[in-house]
């Protein structure tokens, strides 16, 4: 029979060692926590950045839709060649090039960009490159509302989804997020319905855009390019 008096020492011993145990333990997982959400806080104000930076081409738009086809044509040619040089030099290592690059663009690069062993386009070319192929195929509202719903649905949708986004429907994609980028893609629409109609048609783009952003490395193109050359195709179609 167990006797508690004789043996209370070797229990407290034992209590105690549980209880250095369970203590280690919480203080543990509360530090792997507060470390998990740091990473999280920072990712997100990086993200936050890139999307200022996104955001800030909007001006291409607008010119799109205010200036004269053959002023804005070369003007986007000649930053779009500058780009590429650029970018290419910075893959070549050239001094100039990587100092330029870096001041400009290194912080507004995810780390799969800034580890590439080939030489790749970022986000900025693709960018460039949708705007001059909106503007020379298609008529310049559809232009317009289409880089707008490419610049503003993707940037809300990559905020909301590393915000607030916690159902996830393919790879790192959330509904939530997704959700973000198809109704700002629609009110995008309906704001400029005074300039051009809105319809179901408008709704088709903006839901193929959508899947588009979404099944990105699927159809293996940039949804920089994707979602504007998309989005134009059906509502200049329906």
């Amino acid at each position: 029979m167990w006797d508690f008096k004789s043996h209370r020492s070797d229990y407290n011993k034992v209590f105690k060692s549980i209880k250095r145990q369970l203590n280690w333990d919480a203080n543990w997982q509360n530090a792997d926590l507060l470390y998990q959400q740091l990473c999280k806080d920072k990712a997100f104000k990086k993200e936050l950045f890139r999307k200022a930076i996104h955001l800030s081409s909007l001006w291409i738009p607008a010119a799109i839709y205010f200036m004269p086809k053959i002023v804005l044509i070369p003007i986007l040619l000649i930053i779009l060649v500058g780009n590429v040089i650029l970018e290419y030099g910075n893959f070549k290592k050239y001094p100039w090039a990587r100092k330029s690059f870096g001041v400009l663009f290194f912080r507004t690069l995810r780390n799969k960009e800034t580890s590439r062993e080939h030489f790749q386009f970022t986000g900025a070319i693709y960018v460039l490159a949708s705007a001059l192929l909106c503007l020379c195929f298609f008529g310049k509202e559809v232009a317009a509302i289409a880089l707008t719903v490419m610049l503003i649905s993707d940037s809300a949708a990559a905020l909301v989804g590393r915000s607030i986004g916690k159902v996830k429907i393919y790879k790192n994609k959330t509904l939530e997020g997704t959700l973000a980028f198809f109704l700002t893609a629609v009110i995008i629409n309906l704001l400029f319905f005074p300039i051009y109609p809105f319809g179901w048609g408008s709704v088709i783009a903006c839901l193929v855009a959508t899947l588009a952003e979404v099944y990105e490395d699927k159809i293996e193109i940039d949804d920089n390019l994707s979602v504007p050359i998309f989005f134009s195709v059906i509502l200049t179609w329906l």
